[in-house]
C-alpha cells in the first residue's frame, strides 16, 4: 500500500528507515527474542534468520563458530544469532529500527526486502562485495536481488514447484502427462472433467493467497509494469490471459472454490482424489504418503507448466544488510560465508531445499544421483528432487519482488474474480484493473 495510507506508526518507521534518521546499532537479543536499548560491543554482529530454530540450531551454531574462528587477526567478531518467526519479522524489524537496535544481517523474504530497499533502507551491496562475487550464484537468482541498478540482497536457499499428477485420473482421461504449456491446459482440463468428473487443476484467485496465477500471467507473456510503473498488463497478452482464466472458470473447468478458497483447498482436493494435479515441491510427496497413501501410490512428479518463453518459477530467500549499519563489511562477509558452496550444500541436504550456489547445486545433484533407495516411496521423492534441480535450468523469479506487488495482486485477482463470476467481461475487468492500478501508482510514484 502507499506510504500515505499506512498506519501512522508504521509509516513513521518506514520514513526513519528510508532517511537513516535512526542509527542502526547492535542489540542484546538472545534466543526467543529479547529486546534491549543497551548497545552491544562493537565486536558483536547481529544475525537474524527466519523460522530456522530449533531444527537448525546445531548447523547454524557450527557455521557461525567457523566464521568467527576465521576472522583476521586483530578483527575478532562475535555473532549474536536470533531466530524470528516468519509471521512477526516485519513488525519486529521495524520496531528494532525505531528502538535503534536493528540487526546487522537479516534473512528476509524478497517482497519485504524489496519494500525496504525501495525506501533506501538496505545497503547497496555493490559498495562492499568483492569482485566477481555474483559468479558463484545462479545468474537469474542473483539478478532477483537487484532494484533500480542496486544489489540489495545475497541469495541463500531456493524452492521450486513441480506438477504432481494423479496418474490414475490421467489414464482415465486418456492423457499421458500433464500439459507442458498453458496453451495445452484447456483441452486437458476438458478431458479430465469429461472422462473422470474431477477437475484438472486448482489455481486460486483469492487476493491474499498464492501468487501462482500472477506467475502464470507472466509466463503467458504479460508485462506487469511499464517503465513508469503504470499498468503494463493492459495489452493484447493481458487480454488473452484474462480471457483464458475467465473462460476456464465459466466453462466449469475449474473448481468453483478458486474464487473463495486458497491453495490449501487445492491440497485437500488432491489428497481426496478429486484433482488431477497440484503444484508443489518434492517434500509434498512425503506428506501425501502419510495423509493419503492411496493417492500417493498413483502420484508422479512432472516438470512445471511453462509459457512460450520456457521459464518456470523459483522462490528465493535472501540475506540483506540494513543501510545504516556500522559493520557492512563484516555483515557481507558473513553472508557470503553462509552462502558459500560448502555451507549451502550442508543446509540444502538438511533442510531439503535447493542451493543458490552453482557449485553446491551441482554437488547436490551428483549426491542425489548416487543414492539408490530401495523403498518405492523414497525413490519417488528422489526423482522429484532431481527433477526440481533440473527445472532450475530454466527457472527465474517470474514476478520479481517489486514495491506495491501485493496491491497489484489484489487488484488483478479482485477484478478477475468479477469476470469469472459473470459480473463483467474479461475485457472490462482488465481495463478496470488497469485504471485502479494506475491511480495507485500515480499516487505512490508521482512523476517529477
Amino acid at each position: 500500500m502507499p506510504e500515505s495510507s499506512l498506519p501512522l506508526s508504521r509509516r513513521a518507521l518506514l520514513r526513519h528507515f528510508a532517511l537513516g534518521g535512526l542509527a542502526f546499532g547492535a542489540t542484546a537479543c538472545g534466543p526467543g527474542w529479547r529486546s534491549s536499548r543497551a548497545p552491544l560491543p562493537s565486536s558483536t554482529l547481529q544475525l537474524w534468520t527466519l523460522d530456522l530454530a530449533p531444527k537448525f540450531n546445531a548447523y547454524l551454531r557450527e557455521v557461525i563458530a567457523s566464521w568467527e574462528g576465521r576472522r583476521p587477526a586483530g578483527k575478532p567478531m562475535d555473532v549474536r544469532w536470533t531466530d524470528v518467526p516468519w509471521s512477526s519479522v516485519e513488525r519486529k524489524l521495524l520496531a528494532s529500527v525505531y528502538a535503534r537496535t536493528a540487526p546487522d544481517l537479516v534473512n528476509l523474504n524478497p517482497l519485504f526486502a524489496t519494500g525496504l530497499a525501495s525506501k533506501g533502507g538496505l545497503l547497496d551491496l555493490q559498495t562492499v562485495l568483492p569482485p566477481g562475487a555474483s559468479r558463484a550464484y545462479l545468474p537469474g537468482v542473483w539478478a532477483s536481488g537487484r532494484l533500480d541498478g542496486q544489489q540489495f540482497a545475497i541469495p541463500w536457499y531456493l524452492t521450486t514447484r513441480l506438477t504432481m499428477a494423479n496418474q490414475r485420473l490421467l489414464r482415465q482421461a486418456g492423457v499421458h502427462a500433464p500439459p507442458q504449456t498453458w496453451r495445452e491446459v484447456p483441452a486437458y482440463a476438458e478431458a479430465i472433467r469429461r472422462h473422470t468428473g474431477r477437475y484438472a487443476l486448482f489455481v486460486t484467485v483469492v487476493p491474499e493467497d498464492s501468487g501462482e496465477l500472477l506467475e502464470s500471467l507472466v509466463q503467458m507473456g504479460v508485462r506487469l509494469f511499464d517503465e513508469r510503473r503504470q499498468a503494463g498488463f493492459l495489452s493484447p497478452e493481458g487480454r488473452r490471459a484474462f480471457a483464458f482464466w475467465t473462460d476456464l472458470y465459466r466453462q466449469g473447468l475449474l473448481p468453483k472454490e478458486v474464487v473463495s478458497q486458497g491453495y490449501r483447498r487445492a491440497i485437500e482436493l488432491y489428497q481426496a482424489g478429486d484433482l488431477a494435479q497440484v503444484a508443489s515441491g518434492p517434500d509434498f510427496l512425503r506428506n501425501l504418503q502419510t495423509n493419503a497413501p492411496g493417492v500417493a501410490a498413483v502420484t508422479a512428479p512432472h516438470p512445471p507448466t511453462r509459457g512460450p518463453s520456457g521459464h518456470t518459477n523459483v522462490a528465493v530467500m535472501n540475506l540483506v544488510v540494513p543501510a545504516s549499519g556500522d559493520k557492512p563489511e563484516a555483515a557481507v562477509d558473513l553472508a557470503l560465508f553462509l552462502t558459500n558452496a560448502d555451507n549451502q550444500l550442508r543446509f540444502a541436504e538438511a533442510a531439503r531445499v535447493l542451493p543458490s550456489s552453482t557449485a553446491a547445486l551441482a554437488r547436490l545433484a551428483r549426491s542425489l544421483r548416487a543414492q539408490k533407495p530401495e523403498a518405492p516411496a523414497e525413490r519417488l521423492v528422489l526423482e522429484a528432487r532431481l527433477l526440481a534441480i533440473q527445472s532450475l535450468a530454466t527457472a527465474r523469479v517470474l514476478v520479481p519482488p517489486t514495491p506495491g506487488l501485493k496491491r497489484l495482486q489484489t487488484i488483478l485477482y479482485s477484478h478477475l474474480q468479477r469476470a469469472m463470476l459473470g459480473q463483467t467481461s474479461s475485457e472490462r475487468a482488465l481495463e478496470e484493473a488497469a485504471r485502479e492500478w494506475n491511480r495507485y501508482a500515480a499516487a505512490r510514484w508521482p512523476l517529477r
